[in-house]
């Protein structure tokens, strides 16, 4: 029961997640957001969430990882009740940034949970299955119920899916879940907490700046101001006896490694699968209900392959089925560029979507597994970072990749963006070419994920070459050896 009410959480946020991309086109028409402010509505959540999540898993560990999910649960729903209820871009933004607060705490607690209600590495894995074939599954749910929403009631509706969810884990939560918290824990380096997003944030704003107005000072001073908090936080980690992350997590091959697969991982795949959703409502003139159903396939697929990964890694080797994960990603990806109609592209769609079960499941287990149980918490937290801020980062670069080509192609005589331009009612022909112009810029965004994908699973053959099957003899003994250097 309390691996339900953590996977329970898990399904209803995802639908959240999902349903957004669905309202983008109903919302910026209400509250006439930019271009640059549908990027930021977008992944204001993850860039939170990102930044913030490493610190929350040292804090739950230090108060408990029970109390602070019950915490951030309620922040989440408060949080989302006023983001549904925004009267302009700015206040949805706000409220976002809120919930991506609280989602940086709940995703940690729940993953450390597990890993203390699952001490044995065999039944972690399926229990990180059943985790994340939840999550899948409210991804399936979430464009089906988000359409049916959205054809009846406003685009508010669509951001109260997650609170249910909440509230349900504010129930049954102190009833279920058991209360963990590492006794010896240190203190939580506040200035290394706030470094993370403040070098996060500049960064993307520069890659925003220059995706809408080119080569600029703001451009400039982003990237580089982001740069240098980013090197200034590195620096400071280095020198903590207690630092909020341990950068010999990626100093070690197989952790390393992974977590830097996982992360270009999510940029690319997340990043596609924004603009996917885009094509089908903005290109091909879909209803957000038809437009959830045309992804139904491809999330499906994911469903399946999180709950085939944990049995077939018991048998194959992470060498083996992480790049294979990633080859049908790729795969994915290559027959997106060529694709021109919607059956095509579901069909692309839902085979890249096969990859994303062994990545995030291995690579997350490969990585809590690393430590000794009593930094769970934290190594949950770095593991999920990558896959979150990784997200968002897609959604930034792939998103200026798309408003460059769009504009180049389009001339920008159809507007700022697909988007504004049909909200505008720009004659036919205009809102023909830029059509045209966003489907090139998908091919295009597409290959060059397909290529960079390539090289993802080519570096992990080789840095996984040595780690065994779960069911294989000598696995439990990498995993100590891991754990041993990690104390």
């Amino acid at each position: 029961m309390a691996l339900a009410v953590l996977c329970l959480a898990a399904m209803l946020v995802s639908m959240l997640e999902f349903v957004l991309l669905l309202a983008m086109p109903a919302l910026t028409a209400a509250l006439g957001a930019s271009s640059t402010q549908q990027l930021w509505i977008l992944d204001v959540y993850g860039f939170m969430v990102a930044g913030l999540m490493i610190a929350m898993g040292h804090f739950a560990d230090r108060v408990g990882r029970r109390r602070l999910l019950l915490i951030a649960a309620a922040v989440f729903a408060v949080a989302s009740v006023v983001a549904a209820y925004s009267v302009n871009a700015g206040m949805l933004i706000g409220a976002r940034a809120v919930v991506g607060i609280a989602g940086a705490s709940i995703a940690p607690c729940t993953l450390s949970l597990i890993s203390m209600l699952f001490p044995d590495e065999r039944r972690r894995v399926t229990a990180l299955g059943l985790w994340a074939g939840c999550f899948a599954l409210g991804a399936v749910a979430g464009p089906i119920v988000g359409g049916l929403l959205l054809a009846e009631f406003w685009w508010g509706s669509a951001l109260l899916i997650g609170v249910p969810a909440m509230v349900a884990l504010l129930v049954l939560g102190p009833l279920l879940l058991p209360e963990h918290r590492t006794e010896r824990a240190g203190q939580v380096d506040v200035l290394s907490a706030l470094l993370l997003p403040a070098a996060i944030l500049p960064a993307v704003y520069g890659l925003k700046h220059f995706a809408a107005q080119g080569v600029h000072v703001m451009s400039v001073v982003g990237l580089v101001t982001g740069l240098v908090i980013g090197w200034t936080f590195v620096r400071r980690q280095r020198r903590l006896s207690e630092p909020l992350v341990d950068v010999r997590l990626f100093s070690r091959s197989t952790s390393g490694a992974m977590l830097a697969g996982m992360l270009v991982f999510s940029v690319l795949s997340g990043g596609v699968t924004v603009f996917v959703v885009q094509y089908f409502q903005l290109v091909q003139g879909m209803t957000p209900l038809a437009a959830g159903l045309a992804v139904v396939p491809g999330v499906l697929t994911s469903v399946v392959a999180f709950q085939l990964a944990p049995i077939a890694a018991r048998r194959i080797r992470p060498g083996v089925l992480i790049p294979g994960g990633i080859a049908c990603t790729t795969a994915g990806m290559v027959v997106m560029t060529q694709a021109t109609s919607t059956t095509v592209l579901m069909f692309a769609f839902a085979v890249g979507c096969v990859g994303s079960a062994p990545v995030q499941m291995l690579g997350t287990n490969l990585v809590i597994g690393s430590v000794p149980p009593q930094k769970a918490g934290t190594a949950a937290a770095v593991a999920q970072t990558s896959l979150g801020i990784g997200l968002a980062l897609g959604v930034a670069i792939l998103g200026s990749v798309m408003t460059v080509s769009y504009r180049s192609i389009s001339g920008r005589t159809a507007g700022t963006s697909l988007a504004e331009a049909i909200a505008d009612a720009e004659p036919e022909v205009v809102l023909a070419r830029a059509r045209d112009a966003f489907t090139t810029g998908l091919h295009l965004i597409a290959g060059m994920s397909a290529v960079v994908l390539t090289i993802v699973g080519i570096m992990l053959v080789f840095a996984l070459r040595r780690l065994p099957a779960l069911g294989m003899h000598g696995s439990d003994d990498v995993r100590r050896r891991d754990r041993r250097s990690a104390s």
